[in-house]
C-alpha cells in the first residue's frame, strides 16, 4: 500500500503553495510532516487525500495512478485539528456512520466499531453523546471513525493542537500503538519538533512549500542536510553565527577560536555558518572544549522548570534553553558556554559541511 508523489505541485492564483515534490511513503510506515504554519503541510495532505488536484505531477497508490480520482473512491481517512463528531449521535453511531454509507453489513459494522473502540479505550463511552465526553475522548472518537473505514492511508492534520497538555501526552503515546495495530500508512502533520521525535517513524521537514529532507526521524534530527532543515527541526529554532576556518583552527569572532575536529578537519579554509541548538548553551563551563561567548541579555522567559534566555552576540540573536529557574537582569552582559561537539557547520549556501561530533557518535 505505498503512496508515491511524482513531481506534485500546487499553484494558486499564480503563487506556488507546493513546489514540485517527489515523495514515497512505504507500506506500514508512520510519516510526520514537520514545519511551521504556512509551510504547506495541509495543502500536501489534501493533495494526498484527493481533496485537491495538483497543478503538475501525479499520485500513485499501490502502483495505480489516482491523481484524478475522487476522494470518495479512495481508501483514505483524514482527521483535522478541529475534530468533528455528530452531536445528535452516540459514540457508537458516530464511529459506525462512515461504514453505513459504504453499505457494510450490520454484523461487520458492529465488529469493527467494538474492535476499534477497544483499541482507543472508548468501550465504556459507546452509548454516550459527544458532548458528554472530554476533549480527548471526542478526539479519540474522531480517530476511531477514521480507522474503521479500513483506510490504507490515514491523514492526521495537527489532531492534538487544541487539546490540553495531559491529553496531548496521552494521545501521543497512543497513536504509534494505534498505527502498529492498524497497519495503515499514517501521515501526521505537526509544527512541533518534540512531537515528531515522540511519534518516531519517518519525518519530512517542510519550509515554504518544499520538503527539505525526508528520512528516519532520529537521523534527520541528528544530521540535518542544510540550515533550513536544522532551523525547522529545533524548538526554539537553531542558533547561527558566522565562523572562519583557517588551517587547523575555527574562529567564531571576538578572538574566540577552537581546534578543527572531526569532519571539520577536511573542510577547506573559508567562511561558514555555525549552528547549535538552544539547549546546548550553558551558563557555566561544561568541559575543557567549551566555547566561551560574551553576550547581552534581552529577555528572560521562565516556564516553571526551564528558563529561555534571549541573547545578542555581535548582532546575532540567540536563544538559550536553561534547566531550572534563573533570575537574570535584562540588558546586562552575560556569559554563555557551548561544547564544540554540539556545533554544526554549514556552507554559506546552507548545505551541511560538517555534522556535530555528537551526531556522528550517535
Amino acid at each position: 500500500m505505498s503512496l508515491v508523489l511524482e513531481g506534485v505541485s500546487k499553484v494558486v492564483e499564480g503563487q506556488s503553495h507546493i513546489y514540485p515534490t517527489d515523495l514515497t511513503l512505504a507500506p506500514g510506515t508512520m510519516n510526520v510532516l514537520l514545519g511551521p504554519t504556512l509551510a504547506g503541510k495541509t495543502t500536501l495532505m489534501r493533495i494526498m487525500a484527493g481533496l485537491d488536484v495538483p497543478a503538475t505531477g501525479r499520485i500513485l497508490w499501490e502502483g495505480r495512478d489516482v491523481t484524478g480520482m475522487r476522494v470518495q473512491d479512495r481508501k483514505v481517512a483524514m482527521v483535522y485539528q478541529q475534530f468533528i463528531n455528530y452531536p445528535s449521535m452516540t459514540v457508537y453511531e458516530n464511529i459506525a456512520s462512515p461504514m453505513r454509507l459504504m453499505g457494510i453489513s450490520r454484523k461487520e459494522i458492529d465488529r469493527r466499531v467494538r474492535e476499534t473502540a477497544d483499541l482507543l479505550q472508548l468501550t465504556p463511552m459507546l452509548s454516550r453523546k459527544p458532548l458528554e465526553l472530554s476533549g480527548g475522548q471526542q478526539q479519540r472518537c474522531a480517530l476511531a471513525r477514521a480507522l474503521v473505514k479500513d483506510a490504507g492511508l490515514v491523514l492526521l492534520d495537527e489532531p492534538l493542537a487544541n487539546l490540553d497538555y495531559k491529553l496531548r501526552e496521552e494521545l501521543r503515546a497512543e497513536i504509534p500503538r494505534i498505527f502498529e495495530a492498524s497497519g495503515a500508512v499514517f501521515v501526521y502533520a505537526t509544527t512541533e519538533p518534540e512531537e515528531a521525535l515522540l511519534l518516531g517513524g519517518n519525518v519530512a521537514t517542510m519550509w515554504e512549500g518544499r520538503i527539505t529532507q525526508f528520512g528516519p526521524t532520529p537521523q534527520v534530527y541528528r544530521t540535518p542536510m542544510d540550515a533550513t532543515t536544522a532551523r525547522v527541526f529545533s524548538d526554539p529554532p537553531m542558533n547561527f553565527t558566522r565562523v572562519v576556518k583557517a588551517g587547523d583552527r575555527i574562529s567564531f569572532g571576538e578572538g574566540q577560536t577552537a581546534p578543527a575536529t572531526g569532519a571539520m578537519i577536511a573542510v577547506p579554509d573559508g567562511i561558514y555558518t555555525a549552528g547549535f541548538r538552544p539547549d546546548h548553551l550553558h551558563l557555566s563551563p561544561q568541559g575543557s572544549d567549551g566555547l566561551h561567548f560574551k553576550c547581552t541579555l534581552h529577555v528572560t522567559e521562565i516556564t516553571g522548570s526551564e528558563t529561555f534566555i534571549h541573547l545578542d552576540h555581535a548582532g546575532d540573536r540567540w536563544v538559550g534553553l536553561m534547566h531550572g529557574v534563573h533570575h537574570l537582569e535584562f540588558g546586562r552582559p552575560i556569559e554563555v558556554w557551548l561544547s564544540t561537539e554540539h556545533v554544526y557547520v554549514f556552507a554559506e549556501s546552507g548545505e551541511l559541511v560538517a555534522p556535530a561530533a555528537f551526531a556522528q557518535a550517535a
